[in-house]
């Protein structure tokens, strides 16, 4: 299953993990109104979400957020069914996180 964490949690775990990879699930043009530090950007709404997922290594951690945590959330689900390791959802999403944003 995959883990929910608060905000400062999120934070705390994106800054120590040197393997964390950072997943931004919405739009492009939501992921260029702000969002975190070095999080990458796969729509979950786009018909390429499934492969891109796909590709990825399931070994990492992998930290996922969208706007308020509901499309997080279904991101982290299907993670966890494709057998990733290690797969956190920003509790709340963007809309809770209080670090930084680009």
């Amino acid at each position: 299953m995959y883990k929910e964490l608060m905000s400062d949690e999120f934070e705390n775990e994106i800054k120590k993990n040197s393997n964390a990879v950072i997943i931004d699930v919405r739009t492009d043009g939501e992921y260029h109104s702000g969002h975190i530090p070095s999080a990458i950007n796969i729509d979950i709404s786009s018909a390429e979400f499934p492969e891109q997922i796909n590709a990825l290594d399931r070994e990492k951690n992998y930290y996922v957020y969208c706007r308020s945590g509901g499309r997080s959330t279904s991101a982290c689900q299907y993670m966890h069914s494709l057998g990733f390791k290690s797969v956190n959802n920003l509790h709340g999403g963007i809309l809770s996180y209080d670090g930084d944003l680009i």
